[in-house]
Order: structure tokens, then C-alpha cells, then sequence
């Protein structure tokens, strides 16, 4: 297998992650089941870890098994590709939500760029909502406008939104 190849599979993994994270938070986090563990991550969180966080534990098991099998398994290089792409989203992931929106590390990092910016809007509009319906924006490296979510958020149910420190659920700001 060429390094080339290689390299295409692992941008076509971390690619893929994106969409399959989204689908994974929209129906099956947000879903009747995944909610059991994700809800923790809609509320206050008292001390370092959350339920939620099981979930990186079930997603990292196919990136290990993956590198695991293509280094002594015999399923060969692409197995190893594919792996490493699911354990790179996986830090990307960890690096965006964890640390840069949600501050689980301190640090001093402050979004200036139009991208990170509506990242991090996008995220905090996600969590506006503390219920497992209603909330918009599941994607983790990608977002939509924040303007059509604010718009999308306008539009529906309005029981799960969370009111801001001053009280209002005003989503013109």
C-alpha cells in the first residue's frame, strides 16, 4: 500500500468522522437511549468528568481495535489508516469542544478567526437547549450559520431553552 493511499484513506476517515459524529449526536446522543449518558453534558457539571464522557471511551474502541488488528491482526496498513483517522477526529474533537468551548483545561486561548468564532456560537446556541429536542447545530468541526440556527432555534418549541444569566430567551443578539 502506498503512503499516498494511505494518506487519502486517513483524510477520507477524519472526513467521514464529521459526518458520522453528526449523526451519532443528532439521533442517537440526542435520541431516547443516548440520552441517558449525553443529558449529563446538557447540565451543570460537578467536578472533572460527566456521563457523557463514556462516550469517548465507546468511540475511541474501534480506533484502537482498528490499529490494534492492522499492526498484529493481520488486516494490514488500511486498518492502521483508517484507525489513526478516527484517533485524529477524535483529538480534533477533544481540542474544539472540550478544551476551546468548553474549558475542561484552563487555558488562554481566545477564538478570533470567523471560523472559530462560529464554532464555538454555534456550540453555545447547541446547548441554549437543555433538553434532547428542539436544539440545533450537532456537527463538531463543521457549523451552519449562526444565523440560521439562531432562526431555527426562533422557530421551535421553546420549553427546553435555557434563559441566560439576565433571564431573557432572546435569540436576536
Amino acid at each position: 500500500m502506498s503512503t499516498l493511499y494511505g494518506i487519502l484513506l486517513f483524510g477520507a476517515t477524519v472526513a467521514f468522522m464529521e459526518a458520522f459524529a453528526y449523526g451519532m449526536h443528532r439521533w442517537v446522543m440526542h435520541g431516547r437511549l443516548g440520552w441517558l449518558l449525553h443529558a449529563s453534558h446538557h447540565r451543570e457539571r460537578h467536578g472533572p468528568f460527566e456521563l457523557n464522557d463514556l462516550y469517548a471511551v465507546i468511540f475511541a474502541a474501534p480506533s484502537i481495535a482498528l490499529i490494534w488488528m492492522g499492526t498484529t491482526g493481520g488486516w494490514g496498513p488500511p486498518a492502521v489508516w483508517i484507525g489513526a483517522g478516527i484517533a485524529v477526529y477524535g483529538a480534533i474533537y477533544f481540542g474544539f469542544h472540550d478544551i476551546i468551548v468548553h474549558r475542561r483545561i484552563a487555558h488562554r486561548v481566545v477564538p478570533r478567526s470567523r471560523y472559530f468564532k462560529r464554532i464555538v456560537q454555534a456550540h453555545r446556541l447547541h446547548h441554549a437547549v437543555e433538553t434532547r429536542e428542539g436544539t440545533v447545530s450537532f456537527g463538531f468541526i463543521y457549523a451552519p450559520p449562526v444565523e440560521r440556527l439562531k432562526a431555527l432555534l426562533r422557530k421551535g418549541d421553546r420549553s427546553g431553552v435555557r434563559a441566560p444569566k439576565g433571564g431573557s430567551t432572546d435569540l436576536h443578539d
